[in-house]
């Protein structure tokens, strides 16, 4: 694994776990503690960790989102998974609202192939690419801004445009999974085209990896009584899934690997 990749894929389990010890990265990653110490005097100098006694901390707290490519590279294969139970609860012919985001576009490349004839409503440029030469597939893409790095579209034009549709099914990300707080992301932006796809949809189906459950981000998206279903990775009795579950949300437990 090369230094750069190492780094990101470090950078993004701090930032999700808060905290991690030097000894911890090292077995994990299999190299010298001298290597990772070297990896978070990297990080440490982009400002996105700070080292502690014996190991390093998110310098701020829940407040930066981790990359694209880092969230693309962490529990690629559970992604995988997770979308692919996704898919499965897609009727062919629908209009599908595919959100953004790494979990989205795992769900997009789980469609390729399935021959379900959908109507897709995206605010990400990568969904729009990943499917733009499905047999029978409609894109419609929502235009508005494009934010770097992710290749989404925000912006009053991307939310706007949810007014002209009426979905069937809203696939949606997300970086927050709370029992209380329900769904929350980090943008601001892209919280509220997530919000706009919600209004314009029948149901709404969540994909998060279990590293999104028990966390609440910057920007409330959703409250638990607004899901449909929710496919994860996680453990069954995860306490954010038990109060989804008591608001009547459907939960999909994939196994995880």
């Amino acid at each position: 694994m090369e230094a750069q990749e190492r780094r990101e894929l470090i950078e993004q389990r701090v930032l999700s776990d808060g905290e991690a010890e030097f000894r911890a990265l090292a077995l994990e990653f299999d190299v010298s503690e001298m290597t990772i110490r070297r990896d978070l005097e990297a990080l440490e100098a982009r400002g996105s960790v700070r080292r502690v006694t014996g190991g390093v901390i998110a310098a701020h707290g829940t407040s930066i989102e981790p990359n694209f490519k880092s969230r693309a590279l962490t529990g690629a294969r559970e992604k995988i998974n997770i979308a692919a139970a996704a898919v499965s609860h897609l009727v062919p012919g629908e209009t599908v609202v595919l959100d953004s985001g790494s979990t989205a576009l795992a769900v997009a490349r789980a469609i390729v192939g399935k021959g379900l004839g959908l109507t897709i409503v995206t605010p990400s440029v990568l969904v729009a690419l990943e499917l733009h030469d499905e047999p029978n597939t409609t894109i419609l893409v929502t235009g508005g801004l494009i934010r770097p790095g992710e290749l989404s579209l925000v912006g009053a034009a991307s939310v706007e445009a949810f007014d002209r549709y009426n979905c069937d099914v809203f696939v949606m990300g997300v970086s927050g999974v709370d029992g209380k707080r329900g769904l929350s992301d980090y943008s601001y932006e892209e919280g509220a085209v997530k919000r706009a796809a919600i209004a314009a949809s029948d149901r709404v189906i969540v994909v998060a990896d279990a590293s999104k459950l028990g966390k609440v981000h910057l920007t409330n998206v959703a409250t638990p009584t607004e899901v449909d279903l929710l496919v994860t990775d996680g453990p069954a009795d995860h306490p954010a899934l038990a109060g989804l579950r008591a608001a009547g949300v459907q939960i999909v437990n994939v196994p995880a690997l």
